[in-house]
């Protein structure tokens, strides 16, 4: 299902043109298809229904409240990493039962919000932390329901920033030392070991990286088996790619087809953490063109979102495409990679980039892209971004956040306002 298609010219969002949504709401505005959000959430659990499982919906992809309530009424679970994203979830209705609570860094005090709140369970990324979690547990005279993180040492072959399994990342307990880790908590009185989990990094277009971190997470639950630590879930963590360009990345079945024959022995229920997958190709960034500028040797379309509102571009040098929200009855993307080289006309012969207003020469949405310059006054629309979009913006150069709007068939409304400068001004007086 792709919810974005054009009609007679224009854009849509399932059944709504984009053009009639950002003449409302103003520009720039994120833009969610509900459908296509509970599409992805649907298949991905159907793709691991032979075993008893729990999806826990990854919410830093987006933790927009209105779309966490679908995710929620859907059956998912959270998995979260803040007190903040705790917060957001049960607000937006999931059941504490459901949350997975993940993260290097989480405070003594979101830890105890977490127990208080009665969460499924912790995943613990060291010893420090779990002693921290066992001392909440004491005073709250509880066990509280703890996994280790194991870092696998595998390679998913992603950006360097959204990997995570290797030995030069930050996350997890480095597998060779899990073994010892488990029987040092398994002293812990108020610790009760329940699980294994692995996340190997984000935006992953194979399933080799995730296959070779079951193989190798199997072979550590044999091992804590021999020492009599027997535990009841796996944790297989997200990362599932998109295609944002020119990926061929694999489906939720490849996946599923690549992990549950090696880990169901070993596990009553497996857990997932799919963040990406459920939200990025579900959402856009629909922009105004402000203004055009011809360069020697490029084209400059600058318009009125940027960095503060998609760092991804930025940040990760990541690739969204860029489409007209009104063209041609007959249109076709005319960008599927970016431009190299070349000069010629001005017109879709030269390349454009497609800037920000903000003061940084890394403020942009798309470098050296082959397409029709638009009129002043235009508005376009980046794919492809309902992960990592509004949820990693700022108000960098004081800059108000933009709206965000979930639509449903024909029907849509706005789930986030946006910002205006009376939102800067909260400083103290």
């Amino acid at each position: 299902m792709n919810p974005f298609n054009y009609r007679n010219g224009k854009l849509h969002c399932e059944n709504a043109p984009v053009e009639s949504i950002t003449r409302r709401t103003g520009t720039p505005v994120y833009i969610y298809s509900k459908n296509k959000i509970l599409t992805n959430l649907k298949n991905y659990d159907a793709a691991f229904a032979e075993m008893p499982r729990l999806l826990c919906y990854a919410v830093k992809a987006n933790s927009n409240r209105a779309v966490l309530r679908e995710i929620f009424k859907a059956g998912a679970g959270a998995d979260v990493t803040s007190g903040g994203e705790i917060y957001r979830s049960l607000k937006a209705g999931v059941k504490p039962s459901k949350i997975v609570f993940a993260g290097i860094g989480k405070s003594a005090e979101e830890i105890e919000y977490a127990a208080r709140s009665g969460i499924l369970m912790f995943n613990s990324e060291s010893l420090e932390e779990a002693a921290v979690i066992n001392e909440t547990g004491r005073r709250l005279g509880k066990r509280l329901n703890v996994s280790f993180r194991i870092n696998p040492n595998v390679d998913p072959h992603t950006h360097a920033y959204i990997t995570t399994g290797t030995e030069d990342n930050k996350f997890g307990i480095p597998i060779g030392s899990a073994v010892d880790a488990y029987i040092s908590a398994g002293r812990m009185p108020f610790v009760k070991l329940v699980g294994l989990h692995c996340h190997i990094g984000s935006q992953i277009v194979s399933t080799a990286p995730f296959n070779l971190m079951a193989r190798k997470i199997v072979r550590l639950a044999a091992e804590l088996a021999k020492k009599g630590i027997c535990l009841s879930n796996i944790d297989i963590g997200g990362g599932l790619g998109v295609k944002y360009n020119n990926e061929t990345p694999p489906q939720p079945r490849d996946l599923a087809g690549a992990v549950l024959p090696i880990i169901k022995p070993w596990c009553e229920t497996v857990v997932m953490e799919p963040g990406r997958y459920i939200v990025a190709e579900a959402g856009i960034l629909a922009v105004k063109v402000l203004y055009r500028k011809n360069g020697s040797r490029k084209n400059f379309i600058v318009v009125d979102a940027g960095m503060t509102d998609l760092i991804r571009p930025t940040l990760y040098g990541a690739f969204h495409r860029i489409e007209p929200v009104k063209a041609g009855a007959h249109y076709k993307s005319l960008e599927s990679s970016p431009a190299k080289g070349g000069a010629g006309g001005r017109s879709a012969g030269i390349p454009s980039d497609v800037v920000g207003p903000v003061c940084e020469s890394g403020d942009f949405l798309g470098k050296n892209r082959r397409m029709p310059l638009p009129a002043r006054g235009a508005y376009l629309a980046v794919m492809n971004a309902g992960a990592y979009g509004f949820a990693m913006s700022s108000q960098y150069n004081s800059r108000p956040r933009a709206a965000e709007v979930l639509v449903d068939g024909n029907k849509w409304r706005v789930i986030r306002r946006r910002e205006t400068y009376k939102d800067l001004d909260i400083s103290e007086k």
